[in-house]
């Protein structure tokens, strides 16, 4: 019983660790597939004299991540929970625009009371943009949300999907919190601009945030909103840098930035100054006590319990595997493994 115990829980499932260790590995492998694809076919495009521009690049970019994302996830939430589709939560269920709706207003309102919170501190102050045209603007908002709301899909589907998913079926809501939020601030500190000390700790806080949008609602499209359209507000009206990038040449807005930078966010952004810290902080504590959105009793049941019951067109089985991989994986309880996860 050791080998059954050291790969499955009391519940025949995988363990939770083992889970989010394989989709690590599938999304790493998906990544590197589906990324070599689209590398060729720019190649190709290249040759054929098809012309392309870094908007599009970025485009195909959050694409194929978030192909990456969503596969693993449906591949890992199918074979090693049984689950169905709908568990990820980004299908059409009651109420998804709704939280969709929503979710984008708290997440403009937030990022204003971080303006609004740098502006009366006369850290920032803000100017209608001069000598463009309004068919301009126009345009740039509307580029900016769509490459916006891709790129912020992408992280959702691989941050507060499946690893944060896995872990709250397994009872570990506040390590899957944790786990989900220490890599999505680290991987920011890549970017342009970084701000010492605030931009690991407001976008790990981001990363609280999220979570918190999605244990609401069990679903992706409320931290969607709440995170799409924080990035649209402030690139695209406000006209400040987004994560220490420039995400649109024609915001509606420019912003004038008088410091201090711990404050402020200087090159970085709002996101790397306190002013972001007490917007999150306030914007996080008005999602986990709203009741403007709530779980669905189905999504809520999927991603609640170790083992959900729930209708399939089969009962679930562990994919099929030769004698000798089983005998590998589960040498003590071969047969009763088997008996066990059907």
């Amino acid at each position: 019983m050791e080998a059954y115990s050291f790969f499955l829980n009391d519940a025949g499932r995988v363990r939770s660790g083992w889970r989010l260790g394989l989709f690590v590995l599938t999304f790493v492998i998906l990544l590197f597939l589906l990324g070599t694809v689209g590398r060729v076919l720019f190649v190709i495009g290249d040759l054929l004299h098809i012309p392309s521009t870094p908007y599009l690049e970025n485009i195909v970019f959050r694409l194929i991540f978030l192909a990456a994302a969503i596969i693993a996830g449906w591949i890992c939430q199918y074979w090693l929970e049984g689950l169905p589709w709908r568990a990820l939560g980004l299908y059409l269920h009651p109420g998804w625009l709704r939280d969709l709706l929503i979710g984008s207003l708290i997440g403009a309102l937030s990022l204003a009371i971080a303006a609004l919170v740098a502006f009366v501190a006369g850290g920032l102050r803000f100017a209608l943009s001069e000598n463009v045209m309004l068919f301009v603007v126009a345009r740039g908002l509307v580029t900016t949300a769509f490459l916006l709301m891709f790129a912020a899909l992408a992280e959702e589907a691989l941050f507060r999907g499946y690893p944060l998913q896995t872990l709250t079926r397994a009872h570990l809501t506040t390590l899957g919190v944790l786990l989900t939020s220490v890599p999505f601030g680290l991987v920011h500190l890549r970017n342009p601009n970084v701000a010492a000390g605030f931009t690991f700790t407001n976008t790990a806080l981001a990363g609280v945030w999220l979570a918190a949008a999605y244990l609401r609602t069990r679903s992706l499209w409320f931290p969607l909103g709440v995170h799409w359209s924080w990035n649209w507000a402030q690139g695209a009206i406000f006209g400040v840098p987004v994560s220490g990038l420039v995400v649109s040449d024609h915001p509606l807005m420019q912003s004038i930035d008088k410091g201090p930078a711990w404050l402020t966010g200087g090159s970085y952004g709002l996101e790397g100054g306190l002013c972001c810290t007490i917007a999150l902080l306030l914007s996080t504590i008005f999602i986990l006590r709203t009741r403007l959105v709530s779980a669905t009793p189905e999504l809520l049941k999927l991603t609640s319990e170790k083992k959900p019951k729930h209708h399939v067109d089969a009962p679930y089985t562990l994919p099929y595997l030769p004698d000798y991989v089983h005998t590998l994986l589960f040498p003590p309880v071969l047969s009763g493994v088997r008996e066990h996860t059907k």
